[in-house]
């Protein structure tokens, strides 16, 4: 019986322990930002959003203009005008403000989103990072 109590309990820890070493749905890493030489435009940053596989965004309203890069991976990207693609390892395109989309990896692999925000010269229009918020 104690054999059995024992080896009921080092399953459990084992169980937990893999679920801690699972990696997060999306994450996010930020790269910089520098003064924008683009009129119009304050400033520039630049971050990733890495999603693993079956992972999701939705953002209803970009907050500012945007070009997005796939440096890694698949995504399938819907936006709020109707288009639907998917975003292959390369592919780059631009979003407006106010445009929104739902971003998926759809692949068996992880992704990566690099999006460049161009910040506006009014300062009261921050970027919100709608895509490291999970759907």
């Amino acid at each position: 019986m104690l054999g059995l109590t024992a080896t009921a309990g080092l399953t459990a820890a084992a169980s937990t322990s893999t679920q801690a070493a699972q990696p997060m749905p999306i994450s996010r890493k930020t790269w910089g930002s520098s003064e924008s030489m683009i009129p119009g435009y304050k400033s520039v940053s630049m971050r990733d959003v890495i999603y693993q596989p079956g992972a999701k965004t939705s953002d209803p309203s970009k907050p500012n203009d945007m070009v997005c890069h796939v440096p890694e991976g698949e995504l399938v990207v819907k936006q709020s005008d109707g288009v639907r693609f998917i975003a292959k390892k390369g592919d780059v395109w631009t979003c407006h403000k106010g445009m929104g989309a739902d971003v998926q990896n759809v692949s068996s692999t992880l992704a990566i989103m690099r999006i460049i925000d161009l910040l506006p010269a009014n300062p009261r229009e921050r970027p919100m990072d709608n895509y490291s918020r999970p759907d």
